[in-house]
Order: structure tokens, then C-alpha cells, then sequence
């Protein structure tokens, strides 16, 4: 039984690295990728090929938003429609395009499966997106959510439980990355830290609430001094940010660095007492998984997708009530006064991630797969 699976850009390294592994377990997977990058990407980095080691097709370079709508549906209603493929899994349901490929799989009695990344707490709810949202998913055969709140997302439109398909997330790490090389690393740079120092990193824009970070920071900073924030990314939120440090007296203590690359960051990751990621909106939230394979534990709000999974008070780090300035300087301090040791945390958190992998994401996309094809 064949299958085709769609993604949107061929810039995800995560992507690349669970389809490498599905690839190696099965040759019967067509992979089509539809753009190299998009917008909010390209100040990031580049496509790193390296980590796309499987056989695929790229439909256009550059930019998805350069393509136009009206061409890519109608490119993609007839590349579904042609696919030799008894099912096709597509990489949303939020666009027109996918709208389009869904009726051709209908149209040439294909199975569809999708993958779907939302959760209840990812945006507002809304009554006009609900219900084509409601339409797609009822024409759907088959679901992969990133997690418990996605699965239960999907599940309240009235999808039955069987027809959504558990895959986990994973982080596209260094190619040579190694774990116990990272606790060892991980212990070394603590023992030589006097002060706690705090991560950020993601892009520098409205979703990720950065501005209650620096107010808890703030409060931090009224017990241990000379602790350090470290924000690394870039976006539209700079400038603001830096102002409202400035305003609070932080300008020594806050270092925006820009972005970084997955090599640069496994320094930062070793050195930070934590990792916060305050975001009021976030589907799952994957710099918690590259974090916590660098033994580095985390501070997480409610509202990302991974908590369940990945965030265990006390643990692996601890989350807190989204958008309560408070709550999250509390739960920073926690982590100053309750990881000393520094051997043991960086151990629960690297076993803890291991099973995140690519290779178990990849076994678990080609079970539901598997189980769809059977019926």
C-alpha cells in the first residue's frame, strides 16, 4: 500500500529528521515537500540539508507565500489527484490549498490523514473558523496529533478517539550530539556558574510574552542580583523589549544576542540555570525538547502544547499559569533553590526527552499509518 505525505517547507530540520527515520523503516513512503522556506524563517537561517537524508520532492524554491494561493491549490488539487497513492497525509487543514487536496483524495478515493499540531489553548476559539474546521476534520480518515492536548483538541469536534493517531515531537539536534556527553557538559558548566542565568530562545514577537519574562526577571533580580537573562532570537518585539529593560533598571543584567544555530546554542543551554518559555500561545513548544536533551530543566506557561509530556514539577522543570508575572518569578527562584544538583537534574531531564526521538516519532507515524491502510 502506498502512501504520499505533504509538508509545507523543507526548512523544518525536526521534519527532516523524522522522515529520514521513517524512510529507513519504509520504502513505501512518498515524501513532497512544497517550499523550501517561508517569511518569518528566512532572517533565521537556512535549509539544512543534512538533515533530510530521505528520497523527496521539492515543488518550489524560495518563499511559500511567493507562490499565490490560487497556483498552489490548484497545483496541489492535481498533484493529489494524480498521486499514486492509496492514502496521502496532508500538513494542515488552515489553508485553501488543503482544502483542495482533500477533494481531490475524494475525488480519486483516496484515504486522507493530516497532521495537526493545535491545541484549546493555542488561539482564542472562534465560531467562524470552528465550523469548516468541523467540516475538514468530519472528512478526514485519520489524525496525527503532537500530544495529549492535541489529541483531546481534535477529539472535541467529535472525532472518535481511534481515528487520532499519537506521534511525538522531536527535536532536530547536532548530528553529533551524544546525551551523557551533554550531562557531563551540562555538570562542568554549572560547577564553574556563580550566578544564575536565565534562557530564552525563540523568535522576539507578541505570541511568546516576553514583556511578563522581564517583569518577573525583574523580581528575580531583587534576590540574586547578579543574575543574568538571556534572550536569544530576533523579531518584531526587539527594540520594545529592550526599552522596557532599559526602563526597569536591567540594562546590565538582560543580554539579547540574536540568533543562534543549534551548535551555538548547546552552550547556552549548558550554562542556564533554566529555560523559560513564557508563550501565551504555542502548539507544543519544541525548544523545551533541545533544553531538556541538554539537561537544562525549564519554566513553561500552561498555554504550550508540551506541558503534559515534557513538563514534570519539580522534575524536569515546572510550568506555570499563563500570563501571571508573579507565578512565573516564583517558579524562576524555584529552580535557582531546587536544581543544585546539578549531576541528577541534567539526568532526569535527558532520560526523560529520550524517548522524543525521530525514530520513535517515525515508528508511530507508520503505525498510524499502518492501522489506517488495514481497514
Amino acid at each position: 500500500m502506498r502512501v504520499t505525505i505533504y509538508h509545507n517547507i523543507l526548512w523544518s530540520k525536526y521534519k527532516g529528521g523524522v522522515f529520514s527515520a521513517l524512510n529507513k523503516i519504509s520504502k513505501d513512503i512518498e515524501f513532497i515537500q512544497i517550499a523550501e522556506t517561508e517569511g518569518d524563517r528566512v532572517g533565521l537561517s537556512g535549509v539544512d540539508m543534512s538533515y533530510h537524508t530521505y528520497p523527496h520532492q521539492l515543488l518550489h524554491q524560495g518563499k511559500y507565500e511567493d507562490i499565490g494561493t490560487a497556483k498552489l491549490a490548484n497545483e496541489l488539487f492535481w498533484h493529489t489527484l494524480k498521486a499514486e497513492a492509496d492514502l496521502v497525509v496532508l500538513a494542515g487543514y488552515h489553508r485553501i490549498e488543503y482544502w483542495a487536496q482533500l477533494f481531490a483524495a475524494f475525488l480519486s478515493g483516496k484515504q486522507v490523514a493530516v497532521f495537526c499540531d493545535s491545541t484549546a489553548n493555542d488561539k482564542p476559539f472562534s465560531l467562524l473558523k470552528a465550523i469548516p474546521k468541523w467540516i475538514f476534520f468530519h472528512a478526514v480518515d485519520g489524525f496525527f496529533a503532537y500530544g495529549e492536548r492535541s489529541r483531546n483538541y481534535i477529539c472535541s469536534y467529535g472525532i472518535k478517539p481511534e481515528k487520532v493517531f499519537f506521534r511525538c515531537q522531536a527535536a532536530a539536534l547536532p548530528h553529533h550530539y551524544s546525551p551523557d556527553s551533554a550531562i557531563t557538559t551540562r555538570v562542568v558548566a554549572q560547577q564553574s556558574q556563580d550566578h544564575p542565568v536565565f534562557l530564552y530562545v525563540g523568535r522576539l514577537s507578541h505570541e511568546k510574552d516576553l514583556h511578563i519574562l522581564l517583569d518577573a526577571f525583574h523580581t528575580v533580580v531583587q534576590q540574586y542580583s547578579d543574575a543574568k537573562l538571556r534572550l536569544v532570537g530576533s523579531g518584531p518585539l526587539r527594540e520594545s523589549l529592550e526599552a522596557q529593560a532599559k526602563q526597569l533598571g536591567l540594562n546590565d543584567s538582560v543580554v539579547f544576542t540574536g540568533g543562534k544555530t543549534i551548535n551555538e546554542l548547546e552552550g547556552e543551554y549548558a550554562k542556564a540555570t533554566c529555560m523559560v518559555l513564557p508563550s501565551n500561545s504555542e502548539p507544543w513548544g519544541l525548544v523545551v525538547n533541545e533544553a531538556l536533551s541538554y539537561g537544562c530543566p525549564v519554566v513553561v506557561s500552561e498555554a504550550c502544547g508540551c506541558v503534559p509530556e515534557l513538563v514534570i514539577d519539580g522534575f524536569t522543570g515546572f510550568s506555570f499559569r499563563t500570563g501571571n508575572t508573579a507565578e512565573l518569578a516564583l517558579r524562576m527562584l524555584s529552580c535557582v533553590n531546587e536544581f543544585t544538583d546539578q549531576q541528577q537534574t541534567a539526568t532526569n531531564c535527558v532520560s526523560h526527552i529520550g524517548r522524543f526521538s525521530p525514530e520513535n516519532a517515525a515508528r508511530q507515524i507508520l503505525a498510524g499509518l499502518d492501522h489506517m491502510l488495514s481497514e
